[in-house]
């Protein structure tokens, strides 16, 4: 094993699925490198320059040993807004100036990094997130509408291209449009079993291009044309004292952004291999790739979660797996860089639009309303101000309004003498009859002990305890002294009883409050557990755990 304190984790020992992996995550990023480099507006050759430097990088000097970096549909979105506006206000350098803005991004990530930020980066509301995530979705659909119609992208971006909607469409490219269906078809149909080894982006790639090729060669279909690959050209960072604060601020957002789609990434990654991510680390990783792909004219990076799952469903332990893909994808570009022009422009749209339905939180937006109405409101907000207002703002307001409420709730909770917020506690308040039953269980029950208001910041406090569960038969959720639970809570509490369930294990949650056990069963969760499972005291909930077997309840 190779240490180092900037170096990440590379593992011999797992070789052969390390290198499984990291082969099978090229194959995957090998179209969505294309189309993101489409959709920026940079060119396919930015995508792939992108997705092979921001890989590279980020897995040598990254701090979590699974996690394939590439460039991704929300960065993939920002970075086509500023690319337009620094062309817009500077014809002759506004390319490099956009790419010297991906320099910042990595540079304030790395400042990040060695300034231990790491953990407080996604310590943000869960409705925000959603509803920034989802917007960039949408924004990332609209803007692929006008290719998959056979047409260029329209001036003023979103609006722009909505406004336009119906002439476009009378005056659509059918055969276009028939490659980007059939190319959809394909992504949504796909056999799911079989998409664990090969990746649907690719077949659909593959097919959509033959059938233009084959069937449609004479059809005036756009294609992406040659992509020439060679060492590619240094672009030195570029300045302009009119837009310096405009350029600062775009990195500053590129890079924030860059950081939750990481480290939002990098904790999936570790509930699939059950390690522990340094988020520190990650975010200097991260940073030194984007610095890097900046100075060759690639598109910025993050953390992708459908290559960081794949890597790690194909085997891949530690960050081999992350350098292979990016040298594997070198090789595939530099011999079949050729074949990229007979791929239709409408089959890689097409692509773009199913990342972008796959980056809206459908789950939170199918149900938000009935897990709280005002993270509901926010949610919807921040969503409808990032794809028509800007990015910066939605977030802020977001935060802003989210941390409002929350401060409204705990004021009114300190005017009751309330006690501040408390993680899980060693030295939980058990009378001697709970002692005597936690005793009676030998270890089988495992107690979740919660008290004082419970706002998102505890969420990880959740998370982490959760990690504690498998050795246990059963779980007791002791929610009596929790006089405040927020949407964030509700959803982590959820998550912790759900893989509990799936791991075949029973619980009992033991909650004395109305409002709360009112959202419990909106979100289901009560139906899950069971109503009877659901109690007035911790007594009466460790009572029926220790006891449930024996059928000796005491009354």
């Amino acid at each position: 094993m190779i240490k180092s304190t900037w170096l990440n984790e590379i593992n011999l020992s797992n070789l052969r699925g390390d290198l499984f992996g990291g082969v099978t995550a090229a194959i995957v990023s090998l179209p969505l490198a294309l189309a993101f480099g489409v959709a920026s507006g940079a060119g396919a050759e930015a995508g792939l320059y992108g997705a092979i430097l921001v890989g590279l990088f980020a897995a040598l000097f990254g701090g979590t040993p699974t996690l394939i970096s590439e460039p991704t549909g929300p960065m993939t979105v920002v970075m086509a807004a500023v690319l337009t506006t620094m062309i817009a206000n500077n014809p002759e350098n506004g390319i490099a100036m956009a790419f010297t803005v991906v320099m910042i991004a990595g540079a304030f990530q790395i400042l990040l990094g060695l300034l231990n930020l790491g953990k407080y980066i996604t310590l943000m509301p869960y409705s925000v997130i959603s509803g920034f995530m989802s917007g960039i979705g949408v924004i990332l659909i609209i803007l692929q509408l006008p290719p998959l119609l056979g047409h260029p992208n329209q001036e003023g971006g979103v609006l722009g291209n909505l406004l336009a909607l119906p002439v476009l469409f009378n005056q659509a490219n059918w055969f276009e449009v028939g490659l980007g269906i059939i190319t959809l078809a394909i992504l949504f149909f796909f056999p799911k079993k079989w998409a664990t080894r090969v990746p649907p982006q690719l077949i659909a790639l593959i097919v959509g291009s033959l059938l233009a090729l084959l069937l449609l060669n004479d059809s005036d279909i756009r294609t992406i044309g040659a992509v020439s690959l060679g060492f590619p050209e240094i672009i030195f960072p570029t300045l302009s004292a009119d837009l310096i604060t405009t350029m600062v601020v775009d990195g500053i957002v590129l890079g924030t952004l860059g950081c939750i789609d990481a480290l939002l990434t990098a904790v999936i990654a570790d509930s699939l291999t059950r390690k522990e991510h340094n988020s520190n680390k990650e975010l200097i990783g991260q940073g030194i790739g984007n610095m890097v792909s900046g100075f060759c004219g690639g598109l910025p990076g993050a953390g992708a979660t459908m290559g960081t799952v794949v890597n790690i469903q194909a085997g891949a332990r530690t960050a081999i797996s992350g350098i292979t893909r990016a040298l594997v994808l070198l090789i595939l570009v530099v011999f079949a860089a050729g074949l990229t022009a007979y791929i239709p422009l409408a089959v890689l749209a097409a692509i773009a639009i199913k990342v972008g339905l796959n980056i809206l939180d459908w789950s939170f937006l199918k149900r938000a309303h009935h897990v709280s109405i005002s993270a509901s409101l926010i949610m919807y907000g921040v969503m409808l101000l990032t794809v028509f207002v800007d990015l910066i703002v939605a977030v802020g307001i977001g935060v802003f309004i989210a941390n409002i409420l929350t401060i409204e709730k705990l004021s009114h909770l300190q005017s009751q003498n309330v006690q501040s917020i408390s993680d899980t506690d060693d030295q939980i308040p058990l009378r001697r009859k709970e002692r005597a039953l936690l005793d009676r269980s030998q270890g089988k029950v495992m107690l979740l002990y919660f008290s004082g208001p419970m706002i998102f910041g505890v969420s990880r406090a959740i998370a982490r305890e959760q990690e504690n569960m498998a050795s246990y038969e059963k779980v007791v959720f002791d929610l009596t002294d929790v006089p405040l639970i927020d949407a964030t809570i509700s959803l982590a509490i959820e998550n912790a009883v759900n893989e509990a369930l799936d791991q075949g294990k029973k619980v009992w949650i033991a909650c004395n409050d109305p409002k709360t056990k009112e959202k419990f069963s909106r979100m289901k969760i009560t139906a899950k557990v069971g109503a009877d499972h659901i109690v007035e005291s911790r007594f009466d909930a460790l009572n029926k755990a220790v006891n449930i077997d024996e059928a000796t309840i005491i009354a």
